[in-house]
């Protein structure tokens, strides 16, 4: 449906209406033009919506009509709709995390080359360019020399546009606010692309009314099960920011400078943490920590 299809269907403008769609790729011109017209635009969190009105038999006409029943009832699980300012600009830092995968991909692809044919370590890491020249020399079949080669010659490219991209990104994100980006630089553990991980995947801090739902979206803590005043776990660990995977959104940019701020002196105690619950929830708390320092040091470049 386009925006003239939109307007077919409901013109005149009935006061006080409302629209709802679910979190999909294709929403962007729906919540435009919406905030175009002045039309409260709602949008529905794809997983949570999925659990409750999962059915067997589904299409258009029924999930519209469960969505206007969640929205009258006041159960439609809402995720954030994210500001077109920003949005472009967010969807090339994602393209450029997924160009990071892409290489790391295919270096892991050189390695296993190697094991295959049960041959010696490579002489240098083939991670830097210096220690990638020659590397297909490693093989002695001419074809697997030349897969080799083909896997060098797109990490090249791949390392050459990441970097164009990020100089790009660093320039976009000092304009659209370089306060807050300076701040969360201040952080330990946040270098520019784990800052610039977090401001675009948050966008706005104020629409977090206290850290614990921060760091809920940011999925740095699970929901717990109970009944009968007993514990009986966790779930929800995939509940939030649907971009977390692999690292690459608000969980994974706290989880890296957690770690990170931990070989620094001022977060020594984690050592002591350790000794008292372990390793793996020592980084835990070191994360969820992370997350709010960097949310205490964003508040003030936005008016909190």
């Amino acid at each position: 449906m386009s925006s003239g299809g939109f307007f077919e269907i409901y013109w005149p403008l009935p006061k006080g209406l409302v629209v709802a769609c679910e979190c999909v790729f294709c929403r962007y011109w729906l919540s435009d033009l919406c905030q175009d017209e002045d039309i409260e635009f709602v949008l529905g969190h794809a997983l949570y919506m999925k659990a409750i009105h999962g059915g067997k038999t589904k299409n258009d006409r029924i999930d519209a009509e469960k969505i206007a029943l969640l929205l009258r009832g006041g159960m439609l699980p809402q995720a954030y709709a994210y500001p077109k300012a920003m949005r472009a600009t967010r969807d090339l830092f994602r393209q450029r995390s997924r160009l990071v995968r892409m290489r790391a991909e295919l270096l892991g692809h050189v390695q296993l080359s190697k094991y295959r044919y049960n041959l010696p370590a490579f002489k240098k890491k083939i991670a830097y360019r210096t220690g990638r020249k020659g590397v297909s020399d490693h093989f002695e079949n001419s074809i697997v020399r030349r897969n080799v080669n083909l896997d060098v010659a797109a990490i090249d490219y791949l390392e050459t546009a990441i970097k164009r991209e990020e100089k790009f990104l660093v320039a976009q994100t000092r304009t659209h606010d370089g306060q807050a980006f300076f701040l969360l630089r201040t952080v330990p553990g946040i270098g520019v692309i784990l800052a610039m991980t977090i401001f675009y995947e948050i966008e706005d801090i104020s629409r977090f009314n206290r850290v614990q739902q921060f760091a809920s979206y940011a999925r740095l803590v699970k929901g717990q099960k109970s009944s009968a005043g007993k514990y009986l776990g966790s779930q929800g660990g995939k509940m939030g920011n649907a971009t977390t995977q692999s690292g690459s959104g608000p969980k994974g940019g706290c989880v890296q400078a957690g770690i990170g701020g931990c070989i620094r002196p001022e977060y020594a105690y984690v050592t002591r943490l350790e000794s008292k619950c372990g390793k793996k929830k020592a980084l835990s708390g070191t994360d969820g920590q992370t997350g709010t320092c960097g949310l205490l040091r964003a508040a003030p470049a936005r008016g909190l």
